[in-house]
């Protein structure tokens, strides 16, 4: 993909614009320092002029003085172009990081499922950060560069116009070359950044998995996937290198070019009579001159290859939609909710032609509002998907999902986590304080109303024992909680967050009995007032429940109020409790 000339330019308005003072002040700064260039040759003209001349020694010593106080002024400015050039990059690259998190948070878990958390670290981070250059230096080196090179010609042409002639060759020369090899490693460049990120992504995965790993001896095959990465990582980053190696070989052989342009003429000059020994002198410094730059136009180059492989794939990440649309402007009532399927069918392949691809086939049921429903079913029967599609994490093919009597597509997708609260058998917990991880950074939650929720689950104790209380750091060891009582936290979230609808998929699963017992009553009154639905592997789980349905491969095996199913011997429910065999449902 060619990166147009447009897109650098909204790419740089977008991110440049609120800092436009800083800008200006790095501009200025610049300038200036090119003005004070371009003007001490002049100093050093005057001063070998004059010591050939046999002039006084207080004009060479007041010329020397001027010499390195101009150069001491121009090191001053040229440090505070930098800070500016600098906080610039820094405020802009970290305003893309933020946008491109914001818009990886809005798409879909299809996405995301597609996608290792280190291939995306090495978006959001190591392509932002290829950009630094770009937005701080860029645009205004380029055309103070250029501006230095137009002013060193236009003195050169006051000199003599042979002088600015041969110089204004030489330019044009070394700019055409360094335009024309421009493009060459950009391709290799983007390779490279791809392995990149997906050697971050295999690395952050395999770091993920460190207990397993050493617990089954995967050791041996992850480090041969390892190396098999590295060795295809190797040769790409040599071809990148070598093209730029070209571009850096052909700047020096410009270079030398010019020197030998800049001697030549000058010895040329000198020898007619034309300039003085001084203003020889004059046009070798300033060719010198000109060759930073135009070594630092290649810098800059060089930079834009790299960036603009990053602007490609930082483009192909924003041009990525989620596939579920923000939904309409109908409202979900607060309270207690309904839940409605009509022949819902769903598959995690968009793609997916016959039944055989459908994780859910015409999937139909009706859960009056302050009811729970018991499901029920093997692993992999489609139960925790069910899940998902209530809370819109993704959209069924077909069929209607309705919550309280509303469509859950035409609400907005934001209403949803608010209205239906979720517990998992794994519980991820961050590493902030136990009152974030508990309110998801909720400030309108009260203490008391946590310390009141933590009593009733059991937690007081644990919750005493911090050194911080609610404001202790969970690390990575979770602050030495158990599974319980990470689960029994999960717990407390959907009771802080008072949703109308609650989830409960295998929640349990990791509770000792003890434990367990203890938040069997902390269920009873979750579910006060809520419409409930409890996943579960075992039967003594949906003891609660109004209604029960097994799944079997995707479809509705079974479905009915449980009293009713119990009662039926034929049901498989009730020929499941009879028997004992919960484990089937395993």
């Amino acid at each position: 993909m060619k990166i147009g000339l447009q897109q650098y330019w909204n790419l740089l308005v977008e991110y440049l614009k609120p800092q436009k003072a800083r800008v200006v002040k790095f501009a200025i700064a610049l300038l200036i320092s090119i003005g004070l260039q371009i003007l001490n040759p002049q100093i050093l003209r005057y001063f070998i002029d004059t010591a050939v001349a046999g002039g006084s020694s207080q004009k060479l010593f007041l010329a020397a003085l001027l010499f390195i106080g101009i150069a001491l002024i121009t090191q001053v400015i040229s440090i505070t172009a930098t800070f500016y050039g600098e906080n610039v990059a820094w405020t802009a690259t970290n305003a893309l990081r933020a946008d491109l998190v914001e818009h990886c948070l809005r798409l879909d878990l299809s996405f995301h499922k597609c996608r290792t958390p280190g291939e995306l670290v090495e978006r959001i981070d190591g392509d932002v950060q290829n950009l630094s250059e770009f937005f701080s230096k860029f645009t205004v080196h380029i055309l103070g560069n250029l501006l230095m090179m137009l002013g060193v010609i236009l003195v050169l042409f006051y000199e003599d116009w042979r002088a600015g002639l041969a110089i204004l060759f030489f330019a044009a020369i070394a700019l055409f070359t360094l335009i024309r090899l421009r493009g060459i490693a950009v391709p290799h460049w983007g390779s490279y950044r791809q392995v990149s990120a997906e050697f971050f992504g295999f690395v952050g995965e395999q770091l993920t998995g460190m207990e397993d790993i050493r617990a089954n001896g995967a050791k041996n095959y992850v480090m041969h996937r390892f190396y098999k990465i590295l060795r295809r990582w190797l040769p790409i980053f040599h071809k990148a290198r070598f093209a730029d190696t070209i571009l850096w070989g052909t700047t020096n052989g410009v270079f030398t070019l010019g020197s030998i342009i800049a001697l030549t003429v000058g010895a040329y000059l000198w020898s007619q009579q034309a300039i003085t020994i001084g203003t020889v002198y004059l046009l070798y410094y300033y060719t010198t001159l000109l060759s930073e730059p135009i070594e630092q136009i290649r810098n800059q180059f060089e930079d834009l290859q790299q960036a603009d492989a990053s602007i490609y794939r930082i483009t192909e990440l924003l041009q990525i939609q989620s596939q579920l649309s923000v939904g309409g402007d109908k409202s979900i009532p607060d309270g207690a909710l309904s839940i409605s399927f009509e022949n819902v069918s769903f598959s995690y392949d968009e793609q997916a032609q016959g039944n055989g691809d459908l994780i859910l086939q015409d999937i139909s049921f009706y859960l009056p509002p302050n009811q729970v429903l018991g499901l029920l079913g093997r692993t992999g029967s489609g139960k925790t998907t069910l899940a998902r599609l209530l809370l819109r994490l993704y959209d069924s093919q077909s069929g209607s999902i309705r919550l309280g009597g509303v469509p859950i597509n035409q609400t907005p997708l934001t209403d949803l986590p608010r209205l239906v609260g979720l517990v998992t058998q794994d519980v991820q917990l961050f590493q902030t304080t136990v009152r974030n991880n508990l309110t998801f950074f909720n400030q309108n939650i009260s203490d008391d109303r946590i310390y009141e929720t933590l009593e009733m689950l059991g937690l007081s104790e644990w919750l005493h024992s911090l050194p911080n209380g609610l404001d202790t750091n969970l690390g990575s060891d979770s602050s030495g909680l158990s599974a319980g009582q990470a689960q029994l936290l999960a717990f407390t979230r959907v009771f802080l967050k008072n949703p109308g609808l609650v989830i409960l998929d295998e929640a349990s699963s990791r509770l000792d009995p003890i434990t367990e017992k203890l938040i069997e009553k902390a269920i009873d009154k979750l579910l006060i007032g809520r419409t409930g639905v409890i996943i579960a592997h075992r039967l003594a789980t949906v003891k609660r429940a109004n209604q029960i349905l097994i799944l079997e491969n995707g479809r509705v095996s079974e479905y009915g109020q449980r009293e009713e199913l119990i009662k039926n011997s034929h049901s498989r429910f009730a020929q499941l409790l009879q028997a004992g065999l919960s484990d089937l449902l395993i």
